[in-house]
């Protein structure tokens, strides 16, 4: 059975700049006209802290912040000990109340990333909420996503989609009854990272999920071996259990590929939910491995916050080295040139298995204390079509797809069309689903053959 993903939102702002800090972002409530934004930038449209306005009834009213009017029903701005809160204040749901946008962000369109942080107040009991979208001015809704649970302590939640139009938020809580949740930090960002243009004449192009999600990754803590994180420069599902990515997918174009020096700021993810062990910049020193990029480092050279963001380490996994150094940056350095010849590409790459062979000999199951898994083998897929827009209407069945999978051995052979494969394969050993944005036939037609 073929899965499917709601792909990411972009939505543009015309002419005004909101601040990823706490108490800076001022915007009066009204339409938000469409800018064009710059390609290969990732651009806070809205950020709202909850931190500049006062409500301390759960009566329905309306609350002027810092991004606008809001209206809360059955909710108000808590500054408690028991309110879970970055900063001094939060909003305080109970019952079936929400938080609602009373303003709209006008020609929405392309991909956009909404997260919201939230946790269970005080010592209630967990409850769940869910995140509803409006792109007719609040005339008829939408659920975005999966319902969300909360537990006590403070959790991002992160949704995505594709969509054209206006733009309405609303936060619904939905169990849990007199159990009262918190909700903070809502914010809305632009841009895949990938030198999306959200003045383009397709939402959804240069996407780093525009193929799909394909594990059916979650952003919510209880998918702790699945759990999606849609980073500004890639999109991945992360393993708890194995302290590395399941799949990372990003796209690629001529933007994406500038000047910029490698940074080599390896560092924790601290993006990870509350009470997860966050792999360290040491954690792979003396295992025989190297920190092995998924999304390349020289991928993204455009800008060096782009370049710094692929050396978190929710984007690596133990590779053994000649694997890493030889193989697999040649593969990589193929597929810069295909941008190169003018191009552009959507790459997704993972590994799977347990065991791999690094530089010290002899197959290593786990490394850091057993708390990061080694995996036995490590593919990529590349979908290579010519630049344009309306990316997903230009793959056909003569697109060229490029699948590749590795051991993760050092002894590997250096040339890596040896290792070419069919996308099917891959998911015959993942369980994943790959490429699942095309119809099946079509998904039928590219996953089945081998890359002459």
């Amino acid at each position: 059975m073929k899965l499917f993903i709601r792909h990411c939102i972009v939505i543009c702002l015309g002419g005004l700049l909101f601040s990823a800090c706490k108490k800076e972002a001022v915007i009066e409530p009204r339409e938000i006209e469409n800018p064009r934004i710059a390609a290969t930038e990732s651009v806070v449209l809205l950020n709202e802290d909850f931190e500049s306005g006062s409500k301390t009834a759960y009566a329905a009213g309306s609350v002027s912040l810092g991004s606008g009017s809001w209206m809360l029903e059955d909710a108000l701005i808590g500054n408690l000990a028991g309110d879970l809160k970055n900063g001094a204040k939060s909003v305080r749901v109970r019952n079936t109340g929400t938080v609602t946008t009373n303003f709209s962000i006008s020609n929405a369109t392309g991909a956009v990333t909404i997260t919201v942080k939230h946790g269970t107040y005080g010592s209630d009991g967990n409850s769940s909420w869910q995140l509803w979208t409006s792109a007719d001015n609040g005339q008829t809704w939408a659920q975005l996503g999966n319902t969300i649970t909360t537990s006590n302590s403070l959790q991002t939640a992160t949704f995505s989609l594709s969509a054209t139009g206006s733009l309405r938020i609303s936060i619904r809580k939905t169990s849990g009854g007199t159990n009262r949740i918190n909700i903070d930090d809502v914010t809305v960002t632009a841009g895949s990272g990938g030198g999306t243009d959200p003045g383009g004449s397709n939402p959804g192009d240069d996407s780093n999920l525009l193929l799909g999600n394909p594990s059916n990754a979650l952003a919510d803590v209880s998918s702790e071996n699945n759990y999606l994180m849609v980073k500004p420069y890639f999109a991945l599902s992360y393993s708890r259990g194995r302290g590395t990515p399941n799949w990372v997918s990003w796209h690629i174009q001529s933007a994406d590929l500038g000047s910029v020096s490698r940074t080599n700021d390896f560092r924790a993810d601290t993006d990870l939910p509350a009470g997860w062990y966050q792999v360290q910049n040491s954690s792979y020193s003396g295992s025989g491995f190297d920190r092995g990029h998924n999304c390349p480092s020289a991928d993204r050279t455009a800008t060096v916050a782009a370049n710094s963001a692929t050396f978190l380490m929710t984007n690596m996994m133990p590779q053994a080295p000649n694997n890493n150094q030889q193989t697999w940056a040649s593969l990589e350095n193929y597929t810069r040139d295909l941008v190169r010849a003018g191009n552009e590409v959507y790459v997704i790459c993972g590994s799977y298995g347990q065991g791999g062979t690094g530089s010290l000999g002899g197959v290593t199951t786990t490394i850091d204390n057993g708390r990061v898994t080694v995996p036995a083998s490590i593919w990529k897929v590349v979908v290579v079509i010519p630049n344009g827009s309306n990316d997903l209407s230009r793959i056909n069945g003569n697109t060229r797809v490029i699948a590749v999978n590795t051991p993760n051995r050092n002894d590997i052979d250096t040339d890596w069309t040896q290792y070419k494969t069919t996308v099917r394969n891959i998911e015959s050993a993942t369980g994943y689903n790959l490429l699942s944005s095309l119809r099946p036939s079509l998904q039928d037609s590219l996953e089945t053959r081998i890359d002459p």
